[in-house]
């Protein structure tokens, strides 16, 4: 029975070690402020500091890369949801997306926020400061809410 143990120890080590050679890209795209939702959207301080703090690593191109992203597999694990989040939201590209696509996402980021889905239980886990409290919660849907109305009003004309 021991000999498997130490077996099994032994393979662990192994695959850890040649894991780090499969190392994803951790480069952030480029930033135009231009192109970055506070460019056509006003964001509040408040709005914008909860952006910051608990979904910016994601749902942007301003990432944060903490020292264990470089190690496999946790660097595989936070690199694909990285990509993930940024290809379903990415505050860096806002001007990428239609006027009915911003329409969507503002709609689903209140709704992911007030549902606890966002930020995601492991990076919350992980970062602690990112959990919403319900006042954050509020913050963020009451903004979303008039960004929604401000930019209907807008392709509407008036």
């Amino acid at each position: 029975m021991f000999i498997w143990v130490k077996r099994l120890a032994v393979a662990l080590v192994v695959f850890i070690v040649v894991a780090q050679v499969i190392r994803p890209s951790r480069i952030n795209p480029s930033v135009d402020p231009a192109r970055e939702i506070g460019a056509t959207r006003s964001v509040s301080p408040e709005v914008a500091a909860i952006f910051e703090r608990s979904c910016n690593d994601c749902h942007s191109n301003r990432t944060v890369w903490p020292w264990y992203t470089g190690v496999a597999p946790v660097s595989w694990l936070v690199a694909y949801d990285v990509r993930e989040g940024r290809r379903e939201l990415n505050f860096s590209e806002w001007d990428a997306y239609s006027s009915q696509e911003r329409q969507k996402l503002l709609e689903k980021v209140c709704s992911e926020v007030s549902e606890g889905e966002m930020p995601g239980l492991p990076y919350s886990l992980i970062h602690p400061r990112a959990k919403l409290s319900a006042a954050d919660v509020q913050t963020v849907c009451t903004w979303t809410q008039t960004a929604r109305e401000a930019a209907l009003l807008q392709t509407r004309g008036i």
